[in-house]
């Protein structure tokens, strides 16, 4: 039994350090930090953007959204955020769904108004910006190069005679 006390102290101590990791990480995710105050937005489309995603202002992390359901009389998609104690929204501000990058996650980005009247819990943004669809963007900015072909680029597949009155009539 002497000689099985080193692997069972390396075992428990393993696992107490995967343990802290865990909590760690689900914290920073927002999952064990769901204090704080509800606001909700309304948007015709989410786009990407999932529940755990963050919430922000500036670039700083403010809170994290709580959930997302459907209203069924509009079609307009409800996200319900989390929002910290210690920052209160002015109630003209908007919210907007916008991504990292081209290959990241979608966030709720908030620009604050310059109201000194406060969003209470549970109110909702009167302006917000649905997602941006990037491959919609991109679709219509390479056909909007090319409206129609230029005389050039019609006329280079054909072959076209010299003299057009050499046409057999």
């Amino acid at each position: 039994m002497v000689r099985r006390a080193p692997e069972l102290t390396v075992g428990f101590a393993v696992i107490a350090v995967a343990i802290l990791f865990l909590a760690y990480a689900l914290r920073g995710a927002g999952e064990l930090n769901t204090g704080g105050y509800p606001l909700q937005a309304q948007f015709g489309s989410i786009g990407g953007l999932t529940v755990g995603a963050d919430v922000k202002i500036g670039g700083v992390v403010i809170g994290h959204v709580s959930s997302e359901t459907l209203n069924p009389q509009t079609y307009a998609a409800i996200v319900k955020l989390a929002m910290n104690n210690n920052i209160k929204v002015p109630d003209d501000s908007s919210a907007s769904i916008t991504s990292d990058s081209l290959l990241g996650g979608s966030y709720v980005a908030i620009s604050p108004g310059g109201s000194n009247n406060m969003l209470k819990p549970g109110a909702s943004f009167q302006v917000t910006q649905s997602a941006v669809n990037i491959e919609d963007l991109l679709g219509k900015f390479i056909f909007s190069m090319g409206n129609g072909p230029s005389k050039a680029q019609s006329s280079a597949g054909t072959a076209q005679p010299s003299n057009p009155a050499a046409l057999p009539q």
